[in-house]
């Protein structure tokens, strides 16, 4: 679960101070996969960076976990909320994020490395997770050898190959072609629901915000109380 009260955060924007979040509040359940809707500057990617722990600067309270509905406060030091997003989160970036000299089994391994994991079961771990990606004949490919979606896959591959119990994605599909975006959709929904993963997606497309279990949707830093409507 992820419980969070009233998280503010405002930006100094030369002399002026521009409020980005006012006050929002709600529950994300364990397992569940939430999109993250509303418009450019409604404060989606603010809430992520702070949920991911990436933002610690900001005001109103936050938790994760079993504890969460104590409120139990998500870490404020660096170091604290470094070694959390190391074991319990993964992320997913439009723009894929990966290294571009290592091979698909090498980015997928390298948080494992990081977390100091031996070689040998790095290397096995990461094999699985890309086979369970429809990648196995891609191990020794690096990103630019790859196309849009199958770097994806790469990256989904690495956000879940440590077990986290939490997902950040922002815009996963935004980069991709209809067949691409369907397959990386299936992929997270697929993949989150057997582990027991807690995905949250900032996202403008249809396709990825109608195929999850939820929408929250922001407007101007609050929360709107309709769902939005899609063009189709």
């Amino acid at each position: 679960m992820i419980r969070f009260e009233n998280l503010r955060k405002c930006y100094a924007l030369g002399h002026q101070s521009v409020a980005a979040l006012k006050g929002v509040s709600g529950v994300i359940e364990t397992g569940e996969m939430v999109a993250l809707c509303g418009p450019s500057g409604s404060g989606k990617s603010t809430l992520l960076n702070i949920l991911g722990l990436l933002d610690l600067d900001y005001q109103g309270e936050m938790a994760f976990g079993e504890n969460a509905s104590a409120l139990s406060p998500a870490p404020r030091h660096p170091d604290d909320a470094a070694r959390l997003r190391r074991c319990q989160l993964g992320f997913v970036f439009q723009k894929f994020n990966l290294v571009p000299v290592m091979t698909a089994l090498e980015n997928v391994a390298y948080p494992l490395h990081l977390n100091g994991m031996s070689r040998a079961a790095q290397q096995r771990q990461a094999r699985q997770m890309l086979e369970k990606v429809g990648l196995g004949e891609c191990l020794h490919q690096r990103p630019d050898h790859l196309s849009g979606g199958q770097q994806q896959r790469v990256a989904i591959a690495r956000a879940l190959v440590h077990r986290p119990s939490l997902v950040i994605a922002d815009e996963p599909t935004a980069s991709l072609d209809s067949q691409s975006a369907n397959q990386v959709i299936d992929l997270m929904k697929c993949l989150g629901h057997e582990a027991g993963t807690t995905f949250v997606i900032a996202t403008h497309d249809p396709r990825m915000a109608q195929r999850c279990d939820r929408q929250m949707n922001l407007l101007d830093g609050q929360w709107m109380q309709e769902e939005m409507q899609w063009a189709v």
